[in-house]
Formats: structure tokens, C-alpha cells, sequence
């Protein structure tokens, strides 16, 4: 028998040799299949090419299996009805009963934002569904996703194959933290204000400017930034015992400030709204598991107010 590679295998010539095997006859198993005569007729020919061998020989009215087919049959058989079994028992998600753990890459900023009302509707939903939020390398997040190393991910808008589906997941608009007894804030903050403070800037790269200062260098303007550090929250309780301003996505800086009441003021200046997007293998699309981990997130974003919201005016 030629060695062969199941990639290159059309696997319903199997399904076609097993209606022949069991009919006794071409014409029975076109019938059985509903298909022509000719379109088994041919089947049976690429299989003979594949075999090297006639498989099935003319007796009379019916056809006989060589003693290589009769070989087959079983595992042909077998094989088929497994398929079959597979087809029909696949299960529908109930998240209620299934004992599962969902894998979601995210930003560790995110998690203080996503992680509570999102484990507040899985587990009364889902009591026995674990979710695990874990950091991941943009380079490798389709990989992961086609691996299934990940079921989702939440991340700026990137370049994907089509393999990976998205959708918008959340917008933000940059604000300003100050803390409230900020000297320079005593009045309105202008842009000219914003650029005579020292700031804050929060990134989990070692280096490289952030959306407010590359709109800053488009005017022009730079400011000084006097700290870089890793997360919201620390950069938040630096504002409060400081001069220094943060600039902060609005949704991240209400839940990261609200231990030190800092004030959250209008940017002086236009920058891009922060879109982040929801990733997902397209194997995934229709599969129910994914599909309700999917519909959760969606439900907790919106539910937070999945819009742009309005910075509070004190």
C-alpha cells in the first residue's frame, strides 16, 4: 500500500467504500447516498488509485470485495461510526453542570476593572467554571488562540490572520489624575498647565511614549516624565502624595483611584480614545463554550458602560 498523508485524503471516499461494501453493488450505494452511479463509479476509482488495488470486482450483478477491502471494512466501519458519534454527542454548554476552566489573556490593569462583576456572573451562573487571567506576549497571542492555550484575549486593535475573529471591546478616553490640593490645579487645567507639571507614566514596556505623548509631539510639545512605573494603582496613590499628574485611561483610573480620591480632570488636548478588542479562535465561533465565555465578558463591559463615559466635574 503508497504511504499517505490524511491532509491529502478526501476522508468521504471512505463513507463511499463503506456504502459499496455494504450494498454489494454501485447502484445500491448510490442510492443510499443519493448520488449518481457515475459519482461512485469515480469514487471507487480514486480509491482503486489510492489502494493500488480493485477493492471491489464484478460477480454477477453485485460487486465483491478483495480480500484487501474485507481488510478495511472493520476499521472502515469503526471509524465512520465513531465519527457519527462524535457528530451527535457533542454536548451542549450548560454552564450550570460543565466542569471547565476558561483561559483569558489581559492586561493585569485590567483585571482590577473586569475580573469582580465577571466572577460575580460566573459563579452564580457557573458554579463549577474556573477562570484563569493570564499576561501574554502580543507576538504570540494567535498562536496561543489557534492552540487553544488561550480562549480569549483582550488587547489593543492588532493584526491578525483571519483565523482570529474580534470585535470592539471597550473605549476609553484619557484622563488626568491630580491630587485635590494640587497647586497648579486650582484653576481650570489648560494645556500650558499640564505641560509646566510633572507627570506619571504607566506602561509595561521598558520604554516608548504613550498615546498622550505622541499626540504631544505631533504639536510639537513634549512634557517631563518623572516617573515610569507598571501599574494604575500605584501610579494613582504617587499622585495623591505628589505634584505629579497621571494620564490614565478613564475607566482604569475610577477603579484604581478610588482608595485616594485624587481628582479626575478633562485632558487639554484631543488623543485618541484607548479601543481595546476581544480575540477568539474562529473554530471557536459557534462552539458554545466559547461562545458563552464570550457573551459574559460582552455582558460585564456593558453593563460598565461599555460607551465612553464622562469624567465627574468637582
Amino acid at each position: 500500500m503508497p504511504d499517505m498523508q490524511l491532509s491529502r485524503i478526501d476522508l468521504n471516499l471512505f463513507v463511499v467504500f463503506d456504502a459499496i461494501y455494504s450494498e454489494g453493488s454501485i447502484t445500491a450505494a448510490a442510492r443510499q447516498l443519493n448520488l449518481t452511479q457515475p459519482a461512485v463509479s469515480h469514487a471507487l476509482g480514486r480509491m482503486r488509485l489510492l489502494f493500488d488495488d480493485p477493492l471491489f470486482e464484478r460477480r454477477g450483478q453485485g460487486m465483491a470485495p478483495t480480500p484487501l477491502a474485507r481488510s478495511l471494512a472493520t476499521e472502515v466501519r469503526t471509524a465512520l461510526q465513531s465519527f457519527a458519534r462524535t457528530l451527535q454527542d457533542t454536548p451542549h454548554f450548560d454552564p450550570a453542570a460543565t466542569v471547565r476552566r476558561f483561559t483569558i489573556g489581559m492586561r493585569d490593569a485590567l483585571e482590577s476593572t473586569l475580573l469582580p462583576p465577571l466572577m460575580a456572573r460566573v459563579t452564580a451562573m457557573a458554579p463549577q467554571v474556573e477562570i484563569a487571567a493570564i499576561r501574554f506576549d502580543r507576538r504570540e497571542m494567535e498562536s496561543e488562540l489557534l492552540a487553544g492555550t488561550l480562549d480569549a484575549a483582550i488587547d489593543i486593535l492588532l493584526p491578525v490572520s483571519p483565523a482570529i475573529h474580534h470585535t470592539p471591546f471597550m473605549a476609553d478616553p484619557m484622563v488626568v489624575l491630580a491630587r485635590r490640593d494640587h497647586p497648579l490645579m486650582k484653576k481650570e487645567l489648560t494645556l500650558e498647565r499640564y505641560l509646566a507639571a510633572e507627570h506619571v507614566h504607566v506602561s509595561s514596556r521598558r520604554r516608548g511614549a504613550g498615546l498622550e505623548d505622541q499626540a504631544l509631539h505631533r504639536m510639537g510639545l513634549t512634557r517631563r516624565v518623572r516617573l515610569r512605573c507598571q501599574h494604575y494603582a500605584a501610579a494613582c496613590r504617587v499622585v495623591s502624595c505628589t505634584d505629579l499628574l497621571a494620564t490614565l485611561p478613564l475607566r482604569y483610573a475610577r477603579i484604581a483611584n478610588e482608595p485616594y480620591a485624587n481628582r479626575l480632570l478633562s485632558l487639554p488636548f484631543k488623543v485618541p480614545t484607548l479601543e481595546l478588542h476581544l480575540y477568539w479562535h474562529a473554530g471557536g465561533e459557534n462552539d458554545g463554550a466559547n461562545r458563552w465565555l464570550r457573551e459574559q465578558l460582552l455582558a460585564v463591559i456593558n453593563a460598565l458602560g461599555g460607551g465612553v463615559g464622562e469624567v465627574a466635574q468637582d
